[in-house]
């Protein structure tokens, strides 16, 4: 497997890949964290030029979209109900979608981003995504409380941080 940048000529599969997310979503208990239309298309094309989008291949069959930088998130300014683990500088994954194709390949797309973000990784999830947050445990995140997006709704907040025994 390999890592590299969405381009605008992957526009189209893209928004093919979040739709079977949200449809993934829907069908595990969990409808209403992207409705159904989330992310739009203006978002991913923001996404793309701005060079955050990035797609795991293997073998001329993408397997996984998400959103990576190392940046801070405006929604991660406030947290409630915890704390962050630390208040270092951070990478952020977000829009993780992936068909299913092959076992393995979230794992793959967060372990990549765990190394560009120098073992500092924060995400958040839906409370209804169990899968995610099942994902996101099993990877050695830690939960660390709850954030709110601009629109108001929650979101559970993670944090994986290397120690010195990783």
């Amino acid at each position: 497997m390999e890592i590299r940048k969405t381009t605008m000529d992957d526009l189209d599969m893209a928004l093919s890949l979040y739709a079977k997310a949200r449809q993934f979503m829907e069908e595990h208990g969990n409808p209403s964290q992207w409705n159904n239309s989330y992310p739009p298309k203006e978002l991913v094309q923001e996404d793309i030029r701005r060079g955050c989008s990035y797609l795991c291949v293997e073998g001329g069959q993408t397997l996984a979209i998400f959103y990576f930088a190392n940046e801070e998130e405006p929604d991660y300014a406030k947290i409630y109900e915890g704390a962050w683990l630390n208040d270092k500088p951070y990478g952020v994954m977000h829009r993780v979608a992936s068909p299913g194709i092959q076992k393995g390949a979230a794992t793959f797309c967060i372990n990549w981003c765990v190394k560009k973000s120098g073992g500092n990784l924060r995400i958040d999830t839906h409370k209804d995504n169990l899968p995610m947050q099942n994902l996101l445990k099993k990877n050695g995140f830690q939960p660390c409380g709850t954030i709110y997006l601009k629109n108001k709704s929650s979101r559970l907040a993670f944090q994986y941080t290397q120690t010195a025994e990783s």
